[in-house]
C-alpha cells in the first residue's frame, strides 16, 4: 500500500457521504476513491476499486450493511471494513465484528476519531469507539446476555426488518430469499425470543436498544 489510504464510502444518504468525503479529504493520507448508496452497490464497487478501507453504514435499504460485509468478506477475506453507524447499542458492534469488520464507530463521534479509525483499520488493527468498547466489556463482565444474542446472523437481519415494520414479502425481496424461507426464519425467531407477533418483536428490539421507541 502506498502512503495514501484509498477509501470507499457506503451510505444511502448523499449528504452524509459528501460530508464525510470533505472531512476525509482534508487528511493528507486519505483519498475517497468510490462511493456507494446501497449494500449491493458497495459489494459491486468493492470488486472494481479494491479500496484499502471500506467505511460502511449498516442501516440501508436493500441488503443493508451486515449482508454487504458478509458478501465482501466472502469475496476477499482480507477486506478491511470500518462500520460507521447511528446505532449506539452493543449488539450491532458485536454482530459486525463477528461478520468480519475491523472497526465500529458511531456517527456522533468526533471527525478526528473517524480519520484515526481509518488509519488503524488500514493497518489491520481493530478500532472500537471507547463508549461502545466499554459497553461491550461491561456486558461481558456482568455475564448479561441480550435476548437477541441467540439469533443467527440471518435471523438477526430478519428480526431487525420485522421490528421496523417490514412485511414478510418485503423482507424476502430485499434479501433475495423466498417468502417461505423468511416465514421459517420468522417462526424460529418467535420460538427463540418467545414472541407471539410482530409487535412483540418490535418491543424486544426497543428494549434491547436496537430501535428508537
Amino acid at each position: 500500500m502506498s502512503g495514501v489510504i484509498n477509501v470507499m464510502l457506503v451510505d444511502d444518504h448523499a449528504v452524509v457521504r459528501m460530508g464525510f468525503k470533505l472531512l476525509l479529504e482534508a487528511a493528507p493520507d486519505v483519498k475517497v476513491v468510490a462511493e456507494a448508496e446501497s449494500g449491493e452497490q458497495g459489494v459491486k464497487l468493492y470488486g472494481e476499486f479494491h479500496p484499502d478501507v471500506v467505511v460502511m453504514d449498516i442501516t440501508m435499504p436493500g441488503i443493508g450493511g451486515m449482508e454487504a460485509i458478509e458478501r465482501i468478506m466472502a469475496k476477499d477475506p482480507s477486506a478491511r471494513i470500518l462500520v460507521l453507524s447511528a446505532h449506539e447499542d452493543s449488539v450491532h458492534p458485536k454482530r459486525v465484528l463477528n461478520a468480519g469488520a475491523l472497526g465500529y464507530l458511531t456517527k456522533r463521534s468526533a471527525p478526528e476519531e473517524l480519520i484515526k479509525a481509518i488509519r488503524m483499520v488500514a493497518a489491520r488493527k481493530m478500532y472500537l469507539e471507547a463508549n461502545i468498547a466499554q459497553q461491550m466489556a461491561l456486558q461481558q463482565l456482568s455475564g448479561e446476555k441480550n435476548p437477541v444474542d441467540v439469533l443467527s446472523a440471518r435471523e438477526f437481519e430478519v428480526f431487525m426488518a420485522l421490528a421496523l415494520g417490514k412485511s414478510t414479502n418485503e423482507i424476502a425481496e430485499t434479501l433475495c430469499l423466498s417468502p417461505r424461507t423468511i416465514g421459517t426464519h420468522l417462526y424460529n425467531i418467535k420460538q427463540k425470543l418467545n414472541a407471539g407477533n410482530q409487535a412483540e418483536i418490535a418491543l424486544i428490539a426497543m428494549r434491547s436498544g436496537l430501535i428508537e421507541p
